[in-house]
């Protein structure tokens, strides 16, 4: 297919696309025929998408409490069609106690009160489709919260008929005390301590990997099963455009459930992400759900490696669209610990990506989101000379590399980790868990190291709330007081200031979202790092046929003079951070954190 037919080709996926949805979708939308493939792709809708993540909580108050709700993010809708995605992901706004804010799911086909009631939810939606635009919805079912009314049965007696809606053990012996039981075996919760939980009603354990309060689901139980795809449908019936699925991987346990191994406690997920039946579980979610609608889906894939991706994502398997692989974002962590990092090893994980994902496959993109630090202060520089610059460079990386590009809150304007100083600062519960087991518990860390590192980690960093503008609590609430502290550069970051900067954050942002919208290359196109042992400097090729573009990006606060391998010349310049319009030559003049596109 030539170049003038693919673009000819996305022109109309794309117009297509611009239509969006109709704000209710009947209970069977069948898939579109399949298009003329684009590079050996089949053209998609969600693989031209821009995706923007909304962190409900806090993106915008609308009624002074201090919460983010639904008629907060309404009201904010034309700020996201400005800059151009098309696609929201919403996370949780099912009703909850709030354990871990809204992923422990309380009723499934309730609105969380504090964001609002379902016809908020259903203007939002229809504000989103009226601006052509798309909304995905996290689907959290490996577990529920233990107020989740199936739960509440479960717990009242051994042989209520939800009893094996969840798992439920007996204790281990232990001769120390005969009264107080041990764990039925030795698996660790994500947020620190045991992953079982002794309920003296039935004297048994029930398993949550994550807190609590938050049982893990048996999906062995075919109910399980046919009750979640109920709720999937209620929410597609209403016009969502498809799910964001919450550590989905983990929805088939072990058989038996015995104890792990010295290996494998090293790291548990890879054996929890790997169950006989989890294939057999989405394939059926599938066959049964997702393909009567024209839909996205995204896994959470905690616990699959690169190699096992092609498994989940390979569009003739029928699992899920893609999945979120945490090699790039995590490349400065060990564990829950900050650690240095090289360019070389980010820049393999990208080399990695194109050399073991087919065309039947298909990637993301993402550096950042709710649970991880903020864009610019984990890969970038947040110093008050290049955060603007390095900011760019970033997004400038997402939006050209090979998969759908994901912008979490805030990172389109540049926003930054916060200036933490203790420990009541935090809300997020993995914080203080891990306080409580590392700090008071086993003194494996002194109080200043571990708050030390949750600046640079800590998963409250993306969840202060959203800067809109220069007033009191950066306009995101009118109230006395946010959930969680305003970061306070907001006078100088926020959102009125960039949106009316046409050299701001967002205004470049924008014209990312434009160019990957109208070239072909930036979305199908193969991939070539050209120099992947640079310590400083990341330079790839995007191609499509004849047409090609060269990308290049200086990873440094120091001016390099780089001169481009294998005799390359850029030719035209298509974007430039600075602003500059260096072209037509084999050796580059590059300020600190200065990102270019060229078309060759």
């Amino acid at each position: 297919m030539t170049p003038k037919a693919v673009r000819s080709l996305l022109l109309t996926s794309t117009l297509l696309f611009s239509l969006g949805a109709p704000a209710q979708q009947p209970a069977a939308t069948p898939k579109p025929a399949q298009h003329h493939l684009i590079n050996g792709y089949e053209p998609m809708w969600w693989k031209e998408a821009v995706v923007y993540q909304v962190y409900p909580r806090s993106f915008q108050d609308s009624n002074g409490d201090g919460i983010g709700d639904l008629k907060g993010i309404t009201s904010r809708l034309d700020y996201l069609h400005k800059l151009g995605v098309n696609v929201i992901w919403l996370s949780p706004h099912y009703d909850s106690p709030n354990a871990d804010n809204g992923y422990d799911i309380r009723d499934y086909r309730k609105v969380m009160a504090e964001f609002g009631t379902m016809d908020d939810f259903d203007r939002l939606l229809a504000g989103i489709k009226q601006r052509q635009m798309r909304l995905i919805v996290d689907l959290v079912v490996n577990h529920t919260s233990d107020e989740h009314h199936w739960f509440v049965e479960s717990r009242s007696s051994r042989n209520n008929p939800y009893r094996d809606y969840y798992f439920w053990r007996d204790g281990s012996p232990n001769p120390a005390d005969p009264d107080h039981p041990l764990s039925p075996n030795n698996y660790p919760s994500y947020f620190s301590g045991s992953a079982w939980q002794f309920d003296p009603p039935t004297k048994q354990f029930y398993l949550h990997l994550f807190a609590v309060k938050q049982p893990d689901l048996n999906w062995d139980n075919p109910r399980v099963r046919e009750d979640v795809f109920s709720l999937m449908r209620f929410w597609l019936d209403k016009g969502v455009d498809g799910f964001r699925m919450d550590v989905i991987p983990l929805i088939s346990k072990q058989p038996g459930l015995p104890d792990l191994t010295p290996d494998q406690l090293k790291d548990p997920s890879r054996l929890w992400a790997n169950g006989p039946h989890r294939d057999e579980y989405l394939q059926q979610m599938n066959r049964e759900v997702l393909s009567k609608y024209d839909v996205m889906t995204v896994g959470e894939a905690i616990g699959i490696s690169l190699t096992e991706t092609p498994q989940i994502v390979n569009s003739e398997r029928h699992e899920l669209n893609e999945i979120f692989n945490f090699d790039a974002v995590r490349v400065n962590r060990d564990g829950k610990r900050y650690i240095p990092w090289t360019l070389p090893q980010f820049k393999a994980f990208y080399a990695r990506h194109a050399e073991i994902l087919g065309k039947q496959d298909w990637d993301t993109v993402f550096l950042s989101n709710h649970d991880n630090p903020r864009l610019v202060s984990s890969f970038g520089d947040d110093s008050e000379q290049f955060r603007v610059p390095s900011a760019k460079l970033l997004e400038t990386l997402i939006l050209t590399m090979r998969g759908t590009p994901y912008i979490y809150q805030g990172d389109e304007l540049g926003m930054t980790n916060y200036p933490f100083k203790s420990m009541n600062e935090f809300n997020d519960i993995e914080a203080h868990n891990g306080h409580k087991d590392e700090v008071l518990t086993r003194h494996a860390v002194t109080e200043e190291a571990y708050i030390e590192n949750l600046r640079h980690m800590g998963r409250d960093n993306a969840r202060t709330p959203m800067q809109w503008d220069a007033s009191p609590n950066a306009g995101f609430t009118t109230g006395p007081k946010p959930w969680l502290a305003v970061n306070p550069n907001y006078k100088t970051v926020n959102a009125a200031q960039e949106v009316a900067d046409p050299d701001s954050v967002y205004n470049y942002t924008a014209r990312l979202i434009a160019l990957r919208a109208r070239t072909p290359a930036l979305i199908y196109g193969d991939y070539k790092d050209l120099d992947p042992q640079h310590p400083h400097i990341f330079v790839y090729l995007r191609t499509l046929d004849k047409d090609k573009y060269l990308v290049i990006h200086n990873f440094s606060s120091q001016p390099t003079d780089y001169t481009l391998p294998d005799g390359l010349t850029a030719g035209k310049i298509l974007m430039d951070n600075y602003g500059g319009h260096e072209s037509a030559t084999g050796t580059l003049h590059l300020k600190g954190w200065e990102s270019r596109i060229y078309r060759q």
